[in-house]
C-alpha cells in the first residue's frame, strides 16, 4: 500500500508538528509529509519543517482579496502534492464549507479543551474562569462548524488550585504531543469508521 501524503497546517511555534515529525522518524508514523503551510510568515514552526528538509509555504489570508481565493490557494497546494490527510496543528484560520467540499480526505484538528466544552479561542483561560476541575485536549475531525466534528480521542488533565492559564496550557500541550500522533496513526492506517457523530476505532487485530 502506498504511503499517505500528510500536509500539516500551522500558525505558530510548531510543537505539535515537531511531535509528528519525531514519531515519523521513529517509524511510528508511516507517511510522507510533502509540505507544511503556515498562515504567518513569522511562525517558528516553519524553521522546524526546514530543519527536517520539508517544503514550506506561507499563505496569508491578507494577501488575497477574498476568502475564496485564499482557500483556493490552499487547495491548489493539496492537489499539487497529492495530499490525502490534513492536520491542523495550531492553525488559527477557520476553513469554510467550500474547502471541505473540495478536499475530500480527513482533516484533523487538535483543540486544548474537552469538547464540546470551550470551543474556539482562549479555551484554557475560559476553563479556569469557569472553575472546572478537569481540562484536557481533543483530536477531532474538522467539519463546517468550529470545533464540532466527530471526536477521535481526548485526554483529561486535572486542574490544580494554583494553576494559571500558562501552567495549565503547558500541561495540556504535553498531552497534545502524544495524542495527535496517536490519532494520526489511526487515520493513516485506516483503523476507524465514522458512524454519525461517533468515531469507531479498531486495533490492528480486528
Amino acid at each position: 500500500m502506498a504511503q499517505k501524503n500528510v500536509a500539516v497546517f500551522i500558525s505558530g511555534k510548531g510543537s505539535n508538528l515537531e511531535a509528528i515529525l519525531k514519531k515519523r522518524e521513529l517509524s511510528y508514523l508511516d507517511c510522507n509529509i510533502p509540505f507544511v503551510v503556515s498562515s504567518r510568515k513569522d511562525a517558528k514552526g516553519l524553521q522546524i519543517a526546514k530543519d527536517h528538509h520539508i517544503q514550506t509555504y506561507v499563505v496569508n489570508h491578507r494577501c488575497f482579496s477574498s476568502r475564496h481565493l485564499y482557500e483556493e490557494k490552499l487547495l491548489e497546494l493539496t492537489k499539487k502534492h497529492s495530499i490525502d490527510i490534513i492536520v491542523l496543528a495550531g492553525f488559527m484560520k477557520i476553513l469554510s464549507s467550500h474547502f471541505m467540499h473540495h478536499f475530500t480526505g480527513p482533516i484533523l484538528n487538535i483543540h486544548p479543551a474537552l469538547l464540546p466544552a470551550f470551543p474556539g479561542l482562549n479555551a484554557q483561560k475560559r476553563a479556569l474562569e469557569y472553575g472546572v476541575k478537569f481540562a484536557g485536549c481533543t483530536v477531532h475531525l474538522v467539519t463546517d462548524n468550529v470545533d464540532a466534528g466527530p471526536i477521535f480521542a481526548q485526554e483529561i488533565i486535572p486542574v490544580f488550585n494554583d494553576d494559571s492559564e500558562e501552567s495549565l496550557s503547558l500541561r495540556i500541550l504535553e498531552r497534545e504531543h502524544i495524542l495527535l500522533p496517536e490519532v494520526l496513526k489511526i487515520v493513516i492506517d485506516g483503523n476507524y469508521e465514522i458512524m454519525g457523530r461517533r468515531v469507531l476505532i479498531y486495533d490492528d487485530n480486528n
